[in-house]
């Protein structure tokens, strides 16, 4: 379990409501289609019809996704143009965006191990192909165990 340290012990004198990170979060990326346009935009793709066809929403969902998406800063909309076409804009990661795939990668992990029929997709590292996975280290590279991970507020 994880451990909730100083003034964050004493679960009656604060509430999480409307500060939690994790509710942050969820409010902004917690819809199934944000979650899967993330992941597709992870894997290279960028085009409109595509974010609807592989995500299997409608162009209104698709949409709305996208311009909440880009609004959060997770992506960035970039013109382009094919040979005899009208301008049109695609999809790519901003920082924030890549910064977030941490968070995917783990849910991909978790449903995979834990959900029934059991994915044979597996993360790997290209550079050697050893299997790769989603981990918490602190900062002096130690890897932290759920019970060993504190809440705390500030640097402290």
């Amino acid at each position: 379990m994880t451990v909730l340290q100083g003034r964050l012990a004493d679960r009656d004198a604060w509430s999480a409501v409307g500060e939690c990170p994790i509710e942050k979060t969820m409010a902004l990326l917690g819809t199934k289609s944000a979650m899967l346009i993330l992941r597709e935009a992870y894997y290279g793709t960028t085009r409109f019809d595509d974010f609807c066809t592989r995500v299997g929403i409608t162009k209104a969902a698709a949409s709305a996704r996208l311009s909440e998406l880009v609004e959060a800063g997770l992506l960035t909309r970039r013109p382009y143009r094919e040979p005899g076409q009208r301008a049109r804009e695609e999809y790519v990661l901003t920082p924030a965006g890549v910064d977030f795939m941490p968070v995917v990668w783990a849910m991909f992990e978790w449903g995979r191990t834990h959900l029934p029929n059991r994915s044979p997709l597996r993360l790997a590292h290209v550079g050697c192909g050893a299997e790769a996975g989603v981990e918490i280290r602190c900062a002096k590279g130690h890897q932290v165990p759920p019970d060993e991970l504190a809440v705390r507020v500030g640097k402290g």
